[in-house]
C-alpha cells in the first residue's frame, strides 16, 4: 500500500490475510527489516491485534484501573493511547513518517504527539506527573541505548506520581541475554519492584528473540495469570548497570 523512507527508518504499510498464524484482515506498518511496529484488524478496528500490547494494557488495568494519564516513548499506529481515549496521554516519536502513516492508513485521530526524542521530551515533563510511562521504542538494533541506563531510568522514576509504573517492551531472549538482563538490573536499582514476562516469538527457539515487557514501580505490582495474553512470567538473570 505504501513505501516511505525517513531519516530514521524504511516503513512500509501493508495487509495481509494472515498475521502470525491467525487469519483474518490486518494492515500493518512495519520496518525493512519486517519488525513490526502496529497492526490492525480491518474488520474490528478497535480490537488490539499485538500480544505484547495486550500484556502491557492488563498490566495498565489491573495496577491502576483508573489511570489518568500516561507517557509513551514510541508511538507506532498508536494503539495503546487509542485505546483509552478519555484518559491524558502524551507519546513521543523521533519519526514524523510514523506518525503521517498511523493518520493516513490506521485512523489515529488524536492531538497527542509530539516529535522527537523521548529522553529529551520526558526530561521537560513535570516531576509526578503520570500514572505509568510506556517505552516501546525501537531501531533495526533494538531499544536505543540511551533509553535503558541508570540516568534514564531515574528520570522516569521522577515523573511518574509516587505508586506509578514503568512498562517496557524490549526484545529479549528467554535465557542467556546479557542486554536483557543488564536492562532489568539497571530499572531495578531505581524502583522497589520489578516483574518479567516474556512470550516467545511462533516458530523460534528458547534461544531466539522474542517480546520481553518488564514492569517497574515503588509498589507491589499486579498480574493476574492467564490475562497477559500468552505471555509467561519469567526470573531475570542478574546483569550490570547500564550507564550514559
Amino acid at each position: 500500500m505504501a513505501k516511505e523512507i525517513s531519516p530514521y527508518n524504511e516503513l512500509g504499510v501493508y495487509e495481509t490475510s494472515e498475521l502470525y498464524g491467525k487469519t483474518g484482515k490486518y494492515r500493518v506498518l512495519q520496518f525493512a527489516d519486517g519488525a513490526v511496529q502496529g497492526a490492525m484488524d480491518m474488520r474490528e478496528p478497535q480490537r488490539v491485534v499485538l500480544e505484547y500490547q495486550r500484556a502491557m494494557i492488563h498490566l495498565m488495568d489491573d495496577n491502576d484501573p483508573a489511570f489518568s494519564s500516561a507517557f509513551v516513548i514510541g508511538h507506532g499506529i498508536g494503539t495503546i493511547a487509542g485505546h483509552y481515549p478519555d484518559r491524558q496521554f502524551v507519546t513521543a516519536e523521533i519519526d514524523e513518517k510514523i506518525v503521517e502513516l498511523s493518520r493516513r492508513f490506521f485512523r489515529y485521530r488524536m492531538n497527542n504527539v509530539v516529535i522527537g526524542d523521548g529522553r529529551d521530551i520526558l526530561v521537560e515533563q513535570e516531576s509526578g506527573r503520570y500514572d505509568y510511562i510506556l517505552l516501546d521504542a525501537f531501531t533495526s538494533k533494538g531499544t536505543p541505548r540511551h533509553l535503558t541506563t541508570l540516568e534514564f531510568f531515574q528520570t522516569v522514576m521522577d515523573k511518574l506520581r509516587p505508586g506509578g509504573a514503568v512498562i517496557l517492551n524490549v526484545a529479549g531472549k528467554l535465557r542467556n541475554d546479557r542486554r536483557s538482563a543488564a536492562i532489568h538490573t539497571t530499572l531495578s536499582e531505581t524502583c522497589a519492584y520489578t516483574r518479567a514476562f516474556y512470550l516467545p516469538v511462533r516458530g523460534a527457539g528458547v534461544d531466539d528473540l522474542g517480546n520481553l515487557i518488564i514492569i517497574g514501580s515503588n509498589k507491589p505490582i499486579q498480574a493476574q495469570p492467564g490475562l497477559t495474553a500468552d505471555f509467561a512470567e519469567i526470573a531475570m538473570e542478574r546483569g550490570h548497570v547500564i550507564r550514559d
